[in-house]
């Protein structure tokens, strides 16, 4: 017989898996050291589709972990799964209201939805946290961070946090975010807040695929204004000046004045909806109560219009664009004629031998030849 072995994990976000995505919202350590465990035993395997499906809808934290750990996966046979997954539990998806938080490093944005979320579970809500945290261009590592910020959020019964590497590519934002949503709805979630890396345009891509769009701003930390791009603010539904206690709370205010003159000269995101800036303290709650009536307010008004529907069906149409685009850079980067040219083509354009339109138009015909 096979002797057992002491093993020591080394985890990393990147090989941890669904069980570290189960255990690290519960505050569980995923495996202690020096844990006893079958060489054999340690790989999981693949569940039956009716498996995924059923766990999900019963809300079945393992099994929800489980399902989305299969959509990220790069593995074909995976993915063919995690589409029958999706396309079973489409009917029971579409039912919450998506709300997006970006803004700028050291706004207090993880701080907001863990106030946030509490604020709601207590009115009887069911939350799902979506967090895209930014990954090393260098070592493609990602430090998830965000549950370390979030600790009363994440004891919670009625929320699941799940963190996802960007990967460092706006296709790690949107090809997986979006069917953790269907998946995180199909499992009950009535409100899924989605947190941006906060940089570049990641923004655009998250305001893609959420209702209502919040940016997240401090007072206090020079000329706001002109550190803010026109493009971020001209996507938003409202602007929150966080920390707004203690001697912050008069800055806070001018800045809140500032700001709402500033939206007036801007076009809104949403059709019918004027945007609105305030002040709140995550840290006291003050002004929490206040932003999700605003947030309310604005999903009565939309569904109200139509606007709401029609803004769900563009996104969706819109997604299925981006895919194509994603598909069509993976098949040309990874054809093997295309990895063979690829490096002499670079070569020339170093000894500057080619201009690099002329090497972008070389590289496409060897692919489509």
């Amino acid at each position: 017989m096979k002797k057992n072995k002491t093993y020591k994990p080394d985890w990393t976000p990147e090989n941890a898996g669904d069980e570290f995505a189960v255990n690290i919202v519960r505050g569980v350590d995923v495996v202690k050291k020096n844990t006893t465990v079958d060489n054999k035993s340690h790989k999981r395997k693949l569940l039956s589709v009716d498996e995924y499906v059923n766990g999900v809808i019963n809300f079945d934290r393992n099994i929800l972990a489980r399902t989305i750990t299969l959509i990220e996966s790069n593995n074909p046979e995976h993915n063919e799964i995690a589409q029958q997954v999706l396309q079973k539990l489409l009917p029971h998806s579409d039912n919450s209201l998506r709300i997006g938080i970006t803004g700028i490093p050291g706004a207090g944005k993880s701080t907001l939805i863990e106030s946030l979320g509490m604020y709601l579970i207590q009115l009887g809500h069911k939350v799902a946290v979506l967090t895209v945290d930014p990954s090393s261009t260098v070592t493609k590592g990602s430090i998830l961070g965000d549950k370390t910020r979030m600790e009363n959020l994440s004891k919670q019964d009625n929320c699941f946090i799940r963190p996802s590497p960007s990967g460092g590519t706006l296709g790690g934002v949107a090809r997986k975010s979006r069917e953790t949503i269907t998946v995180c709805e199909a499992a009950g979630f009535d409100i899924i807040l989605i947190e941006t890396v906060g940089v570049g345009q990641s923004e655009v891509t998250v305001r893609s695929m959420v209702d209502f769009f919040l940016l997240v701003l401090i007072a206090g930390g020079g000329d706001e204004l002109q550190g803010i791009k026109r493009g971020i603010m001209e996507l938003v539904d409202a602007i929150l000046i966080n920390k707004a206690d203690g001697d912050n709370e008069k800055k806070a205010n001018i800045s809140k004045a500032d700001y709402e003159n500033a939206l007036h000269y801007l076009q809104p995101a949403t059709k019918g909806w004027i945007p609105k800036a305030f002040t709140a303290s995550a840290i006291t709650g003050k002004g929490i109560p206040e932003l999700w009536n605003t947030i309310k307010e604005f999903e009565k008004l939309t569904k109200e219009s139509g606007f709401f529907e029609t803004r769900r069906k563009s996104q969706q149409i819109e997604w299925v664009h981006r895919m194509v685009e994603d598909w069509i850079i993976d098949e040309f980067y990874s054809n093997e004629k295309v990895k063979k040219t690829i490096k002499s083509i670079e070569e020339e354009i170093a000894k500057g031998l080619i201009t690099p339109t002329l090497a972008a138009e070389k590289l496409l015909k060897t692919f489509k030849s």
